[in-house]
């Protein structure tokens, strides 16, 4: 069965106090090299039919309307995952689609 990933971020201008309170963890552990965390949504989307471009611009319009609040954040990516002798996680088809 298709699955297509879509991954959501909050935009760039936003504080993200999750990925602060990580980052603080961090540097707390010792870990002082990682300087700056994000915190996003990934959704995994599985369907039935062909794995197509018009699979994918259908997930693309449900993630801007529905997966995602394009007041906070951008969907970033929409993309296929294992698909035929891809790997998990391999941008297989489609463009990602770009921060606004």
């Amino acid at each position: 069965m298709p699955t297509i990933v879509v991954e959501v971020m909050p935009k760039a201008v936003l504080l993200d106090p999750q990925g602060k309170a990580v980052a603080g963890a961090l540097h707390r552990l010792g870990r002082s090299r990682f300087t700056d965390v994000r915190l996003g949504k990934r959704f995994e989307i599985a369907f039935e039919g062909d794995a197509d471009e018009a699979a994918l611009a259908e997930v693309r319009e449900l993630a801007e309307t529905m997966l995602s609040n394009s007041v906070i954040e951008d969907v970033v990516s929409v993309h296929f995952i294992g698909s035929g002798s891809q790997t998990d996680g391999a941008h297989v088809a489609g463009t990602p689609i770009e921060a606004s």
